[in-house]
């Protein structure tokens, strides 16, 4: 297919006075305003979604290549509760992807790739939504993340509930509806839409206070907050909707959450590092994780979600699964509906131990 006249790049001609029809076609070059430090390392073992591991930490530092004073480009960022990273799936390998994947939620059954949240995509652009811990200086920390360390950031954003939450949405009449009601009114005797005439602006302003009263009840109905329930809510400025739906599959996934044990070794592992407040200099402290007991629920939420891939899940269900959080590398195993913790050591001596068994 030729490329527009507008959009031809004559010869002898620099780059830079072509930027505007580059960006208006969308080939643009892009520039990570900053990259994770997470206490994730490798993509072994990182959360797939945010939400399934809330103490997952991170920091986020805006480039002074970027903007010569960062701390401006962050000046009440902090008033808001969470926010919008958009980054790149920089560990993907390769750049190709597929029309149709295998979700792990659904355990090998294939779907159309914009149906799902992979990072195989034709744009490896990732999307996610982390709590906003603080904001000092050109730092941003956050928490609940899902990205690896050294994940380039191309963007953040606020999180704003209003704009981007779909609950309590309203959705305007159909045409029909509204074509409808117009021949009701055409229908009426002319007597009668005489003397309506006389109270029109009463009728009006009494409808209006009625929906709105209605509009108003309905933000306390529970109904309306069930996803996908089929049952809208109609008033005069439309009906109003259930809220978002999502199919069966991500709601109630056919894999379900695993129960995570810890054998005696890795208990006392555990217990070997240090927690926030010990001064213990023989003891490994951990870098995001405030204590022992927090290290020890971020490793339980991520095994319950089963990190596996599903071709580890069919065919290497016989090996040990490796992964690291913050400052620990943690060894374990997966059974029938449970994973097991076997060994927690600190990451620069599990490092070691691959070095000399290599």
């Amino acid at each position: 297919m030729q490329r527009p006249e507008e959009f031809r790049i004559p010869p002898h001609s620099t780059p830079c006075e072509y930027v505007k029809p580059a960006l208006e076609t969308g080939n643009i070059l892009t520039e990570p305003i900053g990259y994770i430090e997470s206490c994730f390392s490798a993509k072994n073992g990182t959360p797939r979604q945010p939400t399934i591991c809330s103490l997952s930490r991170a920091c986020l530092r805006i480039r002074k290549s970027v903007f010569n004073n960062p701390e401006h480009s962050v000046m009440g960022l902090e008033q808001f509760s969470h926010v919008w990273v958009l980054f790149v799936f920089h560990k993907n390998g390769h750049l190709s992807c597929k029309a149709k994947v295998q979700p792990p939620r659904l355990n090998g059954t294939k779907t159309g790739i914009f149906s799902t949240r992979s990072p195989h995509r034709p744009n490896a652009i990732g999307l996610t939504l982390a709590k906003l811990d603080k904001v000092e200086g050109g730092a941003i920390y956050l928490s609940g993340i899902d990205m690896i360390n050294g994940t380039p950031v191309l963007d953040i954003k606020p999180y704003i509930a209003d704009y981007d939450s779909p609950q309590d949405m309203i959705e305007p009449l159909d045409e029909l509806s509204l074509q409808e009601g117009e021949q009701k009114q055409k229908d009426l005797p002319h007597s009668n839409q005489s003397s309506s005439r006389d109270g029109e602006q009463t009728d009006l302003h009494q409808l209006k206070e009625g929906i709105d009263n209605r509009l108003n009840a309905m933000e306390g109905d529970e109904a309306t907050q069930e996803n996908c329930s089929g049952i809208g809510h109609r008033s005069g400025r439309g009906v109003r909707a259930s809220g978002s739906c999502v199919p069966s599959w991500v709601k109630d996934s056919p894999v379900t959450p695993l129960e995570v044990r810890f054998t005696p070794h890795a208990e006392m592992d555990l217990e070997r590092f240090s927690s926030e407040d010990d001064t213990d200099v023989n003891r490994t402290s951990f870098k995001y994780f405030r204590s022992v007991k927090e290290a020890k629920r971020a490793i339980t939420a991520v095994l319950a979600a089963d990190p596996r891939s599903v071709y580890r899940r069919k065919h290497c269900q016989d090996r040990l699964f490796y992964f690291s959080m913050d400052t620990a590398h943690i060894t374990c195993w997966f059974g029938d509906g449970f994973a097991e913790v076997l060994r927690i050591k600190p990451t620069d001596t599990a490092e070691n131990t691959v070095w000399q068994c290599s």
